[in-house]
């Protein structure tokens, strides 16, 4: 040790000056205050996502989308699950903000109540992106973009499916709905949409709304107080596939035969609701595709670059019957 404190001035000023530059090199490359800037920045994101949680398969296979397409893409994910509650998400998103990610991006549980968290990461120069869900916030400026479905038209094609099929009814027409989360984006839209399509038949009416939250559980227990409730249930809409498989449950119980007795439209597409489909326990699906991760990762990249986004980019989907899901059914990836 003695040896090396006798060593000249330039050499320890070329040992303390690699030792800095080694230590620059490593916060550069990071996602310290650079921002993942620097000679050696290889273009590594840190995405922080907040998740709504895990209350349906379409959920589910929405999470893996975005795992899976995170590590394809090279994309550091953190990644938090709310558990259906919107403080989580709140609390989650501030996390992100401290940690510095270069983007944050989340499906908000509910519509309202973000401004003020949204503002600290627009403060913090952090882009958001909405998946799936949208916020309904005046200030559109507090987020990049939105991706995901249009679950007014999911709602309204529902809608009009029915409206077809019962177009020579000539006496009321019951129908209970089963929404979802009560104040979440889709419950709302697809209410909305489906509303304003049945009412081009005078003869359809809602007799009884509810939420099931999204789950099998819920939608089987709103059911059956459904059923116990009216004596006469011609049609069932639920806002997704996992209330109607839950519903499903309880229409057998009560000796009814499902897709027959009560004609049964759901919303998503999951694996699960199509194999209803097929079997003819359902009559008609209107598709929500869970499948975002790659387009997720690619706007982070566009965003986090600086680039131009549009404001709102809409999936791609479309309906099935029962025929059309048993044709779909072996390449379903979901």
């Amino acid at each position: 040790m003695g040896k090396m404190r006798t060593q000249s001035a330039p050499w320890r000023a070329a040992a303390v000056l690699a030792s800095v530059l080694l230590v620059g090199g490593v916060a550069a490359c990071g996602n310290s205050d650079t921002g993942g800037g620097g000679s050696k920045d290889d273009g590594k994101i840190t995405m922080g996502f907040s998740q709504v949680g895990a209350e349906s398969g379409w959920r589910t296979a929405n999470t893996i989308s975005i795992k899976e397409a995170a590590t394809a893409a090279g994309i550091e994910l953190k990644f938090d699950d709310a558990q259906q509650k919107q403080e989580n998400q709140i609390k989650a998103i501030r996390n992100y903000i401290q940690q510095k990610v270069d983007v944050i991006a989340f499906s908000p549980v509910v519509e309202s109540g973000w401004d003020t968290v949204l503002k600290e990461a627009k403060d913090a120069k952090i882009p958001v992106i909405l998946t799936d869900r949208s916020v309904d916030s005046a200030d559109k400026s507090l987020y990049k973009t939105f991706l995901g479905s249009d679950f007014v038209k999911e709602g309204r094609l529902a809608g009009e499916w029915l409206v077809e099929q019962k177009k020579t009814a000539s006496g009321p027409v019951n129908i209970v709905e089963l929404q979802g989360s009560t104040g979440a984006a889709p419950a709302n839209d697809r209410k909305k949409g489906f509303g304003e399509a049945i009412a081009a038949n005078p003869n359809l009416k809602v007799i009884a709304s509810q939420t099931g939250d999204f789950t099998r559980a819920g939608g089987k227990q709103v059911m059956e107080q459904f059923l116990k409730a009216n004596k006469q249930i011609d049609v069932l809409f639920a806002h997704n596939d996992d209330m109607g498989l839950g519903a499903l449950e309880a229409i057998t119980a009560a000796g009814k035969v499902p897709g027959k007795d009560i004609t049964i439209i759901t919303i998503d597409a999951v694996k699960d609701g199509m194999q209803a489909l097929a079997d003819g326990k359902f009559n008609f699906i209107a598709e929500c595709s869970p499948l975002l991760g790659p387009q997720l990762m690619d706007l982070a990249k566009k965003v986090k670059a600086g680039e131009e986004v549009p404001a709102r980019i809409e999936t791609q989907e479309t309906t099935f019957t029962t025929e059309q899901a048993k044709e779909a059914l072996p390449n379903r990836k979901y």
